[in-house]
C-alpha cells in the first residue's frame, strides 16, 4: 500500500509540473461540445480539483510535497485560470465558441473552501491590468463572475474587493453585475457595508466608488445613504453595538457623502438632517467618550457638506488620529490615488544621474561652482565678522513679569472673584494650592466661600492648564477643611442651574480627595528640597549616577556581621475613615428626583455612570472604616436598579461597584448583613 501510494504521489506531481490542469481546463472551455459528461463526473471533477491540496495532507501528512501545499496548489491554479482565460479571449477573436462555466464553478468551489485570497493574490492584478484597455477582456471577466452559482458569489466577490485597488479597477472587472445578481447587490450593498465591519477603509472606498461610477449604480448609492443614515441615527444600535462598528458605520456614511454630487444633495437634505441631529444627540448622551467625539466629528463633515460655511456645527473636541481619519474621507479621491495594479517591470525604475567625465555628477558640480563663487565674494568681509565671539545664553532668560502671584488666601480669593485682568487671574489660581495647603487656619475661615468660586469659575481667558488647577485648588480645600467643603459640594451637586461639567468636576473633586485622604502622609526631607532648589535640571540625572556607583561600592565592600531587626513600617492614621460617610451618603439622596434641567434616571447617563463608579471608589477607599458595612448595604441597594441599564458605561460602574462592596466589606458582615443579596448578585454575575 505504501508503494502504491507513492506512484500516485509520483503521478500527481508530474500532472501538475507538466501543465496538465491547464490543458484540462482549456479542453474544457475551448471544446465544450466535445465534452458531455455527466453532471456525477463533472461535479468529482471539481470536487478534486477545488481540494486536491486537503485530499492529500489528509493521506500524507507532513509528508505531502510542496507542490501540493495549499500556497503552491491555489497559487499555480491562478496562472492557469489566468492562461485559460487568455485562450478564451483569443479564441473569441478568431470567431470560435467557448464556455467559462467550468472556470466559474471551479473558482466558486475553491472560493468557498476558503482559498479565494490565495487565488485572488495572483488573478485580480492581471484581470485588473488586462481589463483597462480592452473591451473584450471586460466582457470575459463579467461572464466568468456571472457563471459563478448564487450560493457561492460572497465568498467570490469578498476576496475579489480585497485584491483590487480602486473603484474603477473593479468597476472594469465586475460591470454591472451588481444590478444584475440579487446577491451580489445584497453583499454590496447591506452586509459587507452595515453587517461587517472588519473590511479596512480601501475596501469601502472601493465598494462605494464602484457603486458612484455608473450612472444606473447611483440609484444603490443613494440607497445605502438611506440605510447607513438610519443605523447611524439609531439609538438601540449605539447602545448595543461595539465602538469599532460604529466606527466602520461612520466611514461608510462620510464617504457616501463624499461622493455625492451637488445636484444630489438637495433630494436627500433631509434623510441627512435627520440623521446628523438624530445620530449626534444619541452619541452626546452616550458615556464613551470615544462615542461622544465620533458623533461630533461625523455631524461637523455631514453639515459642511449640507449648509454653508455660515451655518455649518462646530463643536470643541480634542482631535486625535481617528478624528482626523474621518474628517480625510470627506476629501474627494483623485485619480492617482487609485493605484493600477501593474506588473514590475524596468521602465519604472529611476534614471541614474548623468555622469560627466571626470565621474562627478553633473547636478553635483552646479551647487559647487555656486559655493565657490559665495566663497570668493564673501573672502573681503571676514575681516569684520565677528563670528569668533561665543554668543550669550539667553535659553533660560524668564521674561519679567508685570503682576506678581499673591501671598496671602484673601487676595487669592479677591483676584478671582472680581479681577479683570487675565494674568492676575491665572497667577492666583496657579498659587491657590499651594496657598491652601500651607496656610490651614485661614484656609478653615474662606473653605466654603472660596469652593463656591472655584466651583463657578469659567475659563474666560482660555488660561494653559485652566482645569487641572481649579482641581487642585478644590481638592486642596477638601483635603485641609473636609465636612464643610463635602457637604457643600455634596449639596449642590442635585441643585439646579449646574451643568453637566460642573457636577462632574463635584465628583471628580469628591474622588481626588477621599483618594489622598485615605493614603498616608509623607513627609519630605529637608536635605533633598534644598539639593533640588540648586541643582541645575541637566545635572540631575548625573548627581543621582554619581551617588548610586559611590554607594554601591560602599556596599560591595562592607562587611556585615548582622543587620539587626528591621524597623516596621511607622503606621499612620487614616484621615478618610471618619469622613467617609460625608463623601458618600449624600450623592444617594437625591437621585430618584427629576428636575428641569438634570435628571439622572432620564437621559443624563453621563452623570450618572461617572455616580455609580465614583461611588464605587468611595467604597473601596472605606475597606476597614467603621462605616464600611452602612456604605455597603446602601450601594447595593442603589445599583441593583441599574444593573439592566442601556449604557454600558452605567453597566461598567454597576459592575465595579458590586466588586467594590464585596471587597471592602468585612466578611463576617457580608454573610450577615447581606446574605440575600448576596444569592441574586451571584446569579447575575453567572
Amino acid at each position: 500500500e505504501s508503494s502504491a501510494l507513492e506512484r500516485c504521489v509520483s503521478v500527481l506531481e508530474t500532472f501538475l509540473t507538466l501543465g496538465r490542469v491547464g490543458e484540462l481546463l482549456r479542453s474544457r472551455c475551448l471544446e465544450p461540445d466535445s465534452h458531455r459528461d455527466s453532471a456525477h463526473l463533472r461535479e468529482v471533477v471539481l470536487n478534486r480539483l477545488a481540494s486536491l491540496p486537503a485530499l492529500t495532507a489528509n493521506r500524507l501528512g507532513t509528508r505531502t510535497p510542496p507542490s501540493l501545499s495549499e500556497r503552491q496548489y491555489y497559487t499555480h491554479l491562478a496562472l492557469h485560470i489566468a492562461h485559460t482565460l487568455e485562450r478564451i479571449c483569443g479564441a473569441l477573436r478568431a470567431g470560435q465558441d467557448v464556455s467559462v462555466v467550468f472556470v466559474s464553478q471551479l473558482l466558486g468551489k475553491v472560493c468557498m473552501q476558503g482559498h479565494g485570497e490565495l487565488v485572488w493574490a495572483t488573478l485580480a492584478p492581471r484581470l485588473s491590468t488586462l481589463t483597462h484597455s480592452d473591451a473584450l477582456w471586460r466582457r470575459v471577466s463579467c461572464r466568468l463572475l456571472e457563471n459563478i452559482p448564487e450560493r457561492w458569489v460572497e465568498s467570490v466577490v469578498t476576496p475579489l474587493i480585497h485584491n483590487l485597488h480602486g473603484s474603477s479597477a473593479l468597476s472594469r472587472v465586475m460591470g454591472n453585475m451588481v444590478l444584475k445578481n440579487k446577491k451580489v447587490q445584497f453583499v454590496l450593498t447591506h452586509k459587507l457595508l452595515l453587517m461587517q465591519y472588519h473590511h479596512p477603509v480601501r475596501v469601502l472606498r472601493s465598494v462605494l466608488g464602484y457603486l458612484a461610477l455608473d450612472k444606473e449604480r447611483r440609484t444603490l448609492l443613494k440607497q445605502v445613504l438611506r440605510s447607513v443614515c438610519q443605523v447611524w441615527c439609531n439609538s438601540s444600535a449605539v447602545r448595543h453595538t461595539s465602538v469599532e462598528q460604529q466606527l466602520y458605520v461612520s466611514k461608510s456614511l462620510l464617504l457616501c457623502v463624499s461622493l455625492l454630487h451637488h445636484t444630489e444633495i438637495p433630494e436627500l437634505r433631509e434623510d441627512l438632517l435627520q440623521c446628523m441631529l438624530g445620530g449626534v444627540q444619541c452619541r452626546l448622551d452616550c458615556g464613551v467618550e470615544r462615542v461622544r467625539r465620533m458623533g461630533m466629528v461625523v455631524a461637523e463633515g455631514v453639515s459642511r457638506r449640507l449648509d454653508t460655511p455660515t451655518s455649518q456645527l462646530k463643536f470643541q473636541y480634542e482631535a486625535d488620529e481617528e478624528s482626523r481619519e474621518l474628517l480625510s474621507l470627506l476629501e474627494p479621491q483623485t485619480e492617482d490615488d487609485e493605484e493600477e495594479q501593474k506588473p514590475p517591470d524596468d521602465t519604472h525604475r529611476p534614471e541614474p544621474e548623468c555622469q560627466s567625465s571626470s565621474g562627478r555628477s553633473v547636478t553635483s558640480q552646479i551647487p559647487m561652482t555656486n559655493q565657490n563663487a559665495a566663497a570668493a565674494a564673501g573672502s573681503d568681509s571676514e575681516l569684520d565678522s565677528d563670528d569668533e565671539f561665543i554668543p550669550y545664553d539667553m535659553s533660560a532668560d524668564q521674561v519679567k513679569q508685570k503682576t506678581s502671584p499673591p501671598r496671602y488666601i484673601r487676595d487669592c480669593l479677591d483676584a478671582l472673584m472680581s479681577s479683570e485682568d487675565p494674568e492676575r487671574v491665572e497667577l492666583s489660581l496657579q498659587a491657590a494650592d499651594g496657598l491652601l495647603r500651607r496656610n490651614i487656619s485661614t484656609t478653615r475661615e474662606v473653605s466654603v466661600q472660596f469652593s463656591k468660586v472655584l466651583l463657578h469659575l469659567e475659563d474666560r481667558y482660555s488660561i494653559t492648564g485652566f482645569y487641572t488647577l481649579r482641581q487642585k485648588a478644590m481638592v486642596a480645600l477638601a483635603v485641609t477643611d473636609t465636612q464643610p467643603v463635602v457637604e457643600y459640594l455634596t449639596t449642590e451637586f442635585f441643585s439646579l442651574n449646574y451643568s453637566l461639567r460642573q457636577r462632574l468636576d463635584i465628583l471628580e473633586v469628591l474622588a481626588v480627595s477621599a483618594q489622598e485622604l485615605s493614603e498616608p502622609i509623607t513627609e519630605k526631607r529637608a536635605e533633598s528640597q534644598s539639593v533640588a532648589m540648586v541643582t541645575p535640571l541637566d545635572r540631575v540625572g548625573e548627581l543621582e549616577h554619581w551617588r548610586e556607583v559611590v554607594e554601591k561600592r560602599i556596599r560591595s565592600k562592607t562587611r556585615r556581621i548582622s543587620k539587626g531587626v528591621s524597623q516596621p513600617l511607622k503606621a499612620t492614621p487614616n484621615r478618610y475613615a471618619p469622613v467617609a460617610g460625608y463623601f458618600f451618603f449624600p450623592l444617594l439622596r437625591n437621585y430618584d428626583r427629576p428636575q428641569v434641567t438634570f435628571d439622572l434616571l432620564g437621559t443624563d447617563h453621563l452623570v450618572l455612570g461617572r455616580l455609580v463608579h465614583t461611588l464605587g471608589l468611595l467604597m473601596h477607599l472605606a475597606v476597614n472604616a467603621p462605616v464600611a458595612t452602612q456604605m455597603g448595604k446602601a450601594l447595593l441597594d442603589f445599583v441593583w436598579v441599574l444593573r439592566f441599564h442601556g449604557d454600558q458605561m452605567v453597566r461598567r460602574g454597576v459592575l465595579f461597584s458590586v466588586c467594590a462592596v464585596l471587597l471592602s466589606m468585612p466578611s463576617e458582615n457580608l454573610l450577615l448583613e447581606l446574605s440575600d443579596d448576596l444569592v441574586e448578585t451571584r446569579s447575575w454575575l453567572a
